[in-house]
């Protein structure tokens, strides 16, 4: 059960409840606008990271699925009905969901922005080598941009986990437009 009560868009103040009335119906963003100063901004960046970078949208989902994957299941719920829709394979769907990703399943610049992620959200140290390996594959823009939604959807996942987000049903791809 969730530590902090989600707002209701009927009983929210009137930006926040109009934000909340384009949404889909779902716990993160009834959570999140408890931080009401900040809630339409927040929706402004996750809107941009979802639909605005120069980054490949099977990378950025790869990207959120293994922060979900290591840091919050809400997320890998979430998103892995919208990396189907980007082209990511129910194969390597669940070979990401073993913790497997140095098969063949996966290209190398999908290997090297998973290790990349993975070494985000354990403890931010990448090797020389794996970010050399990385460089080669992505220019800097996209390579800033993997590290920034990664960076993003690891801060939701711990402010998630603190507060004990309860579950959701994936919202799925349309979700990715809703609010803007």
């Amino acid at each position: 059960m969730a530590r902090v009560e989600y707002v209701d868009p009927e009983n929210a103040p009137p930006e926040t409840a109009s934000a909340l009335g384009r949404l889909p119906q779902a716990h993160v963003f009834g959570l999140m606008a408890q931080a009401r100063t900040a809630f339409t901004p927040w929706l402004r960046l996750g809107g941009a990271l979802l639909n605005d970078l120069a980054l490949a949208p099977s990378l950025r989902e790869l990207t959120i699925l293994q922060v979900g994957r290591l840091a919050q299941r809400y997320e890998w719920v979430q998103h892995v009905p919208i990396a189907l829709a980007t082209g990511v394979s129910r194969e390597q769907i669940d070979a990401l969901e073993r913790g497997v990703v140095e098969e063949s399943l996966f290209d190398p610049t999908q290997r090297a922005v998973l290790r990349f992620v993975a070494d985000l959200v354990r403890d931010g140290e990448v090797s020389d080598s794996d970010f050399a390996t990385l460089s080669d594959l992505l220019d800097e823009q996209q390579i800033v941009e993997v590290a920034l939604v990664a960076g993003h959807y690891l801060g939701l996942a711990r402010i998630m986990t603190a507060l004990r987000i309860d579950p959701d049903d994936p919202m799925g791809p349309e979700a990715l437009n809703a609010g803007t």
